[in-house]
């Protein structure tokens, strides 16, 4: 792994098990995001206010890892996320952009999470 992904991956890594405050830091004004609950779709803002109110994880992993730079600039993943916190365990496949506004300052402009969906086994 590339060292510059090492810090792209710590970046996504602290917008999980970091507080409210980093997250706010990072996120972008114009973000949308897309997560498994309702509202389903948010704005940068909605995000924020609701992660403000959300316990954050403990730990993080990250799986099925993939780095796209389509543009000086912009950065693109997708990623398998296998989060817990207290006895809480959540699965979820990801996206997230992120775009730099000057030298190592980035933002978030587009995150989602697909909860993978529950497969009935026939007996």
């Amino acid at each position: 792994m590339r060292v510059e992904d090492q810090r792209l991956w710590a970046f996504e890594e602290s917008l999980w098990v970091g507080d409210a405050d980093h997250y706010r830091e990072l996120i972008d004004d114009e973000c949308v995001m897309v997560l498994p609950e309702q509202p389903f779709v948010l704005t940068g803002a909605q995000a924020i206010e609701a992660v403000a109110d959300t316990p954050r994880w403990t730990e993080v992993a990250f799986s099925e890892q993939q780095v796209m730079r389509p543009q000086e600039g912009l950065i693109a993943i997708a990623y398998k996320a296998e989060a817990k916190r207290d006895d809480k365990a959540y699965t979820a496949y990801c996206t997230t952009t992120m775009r730099r506004l000057e030298h190592d300052v980035w933002r978030v402009v587009q995150h989602q999470q697909t909860v993978p969906p529950v497969v009935a086994v026939k007996a």
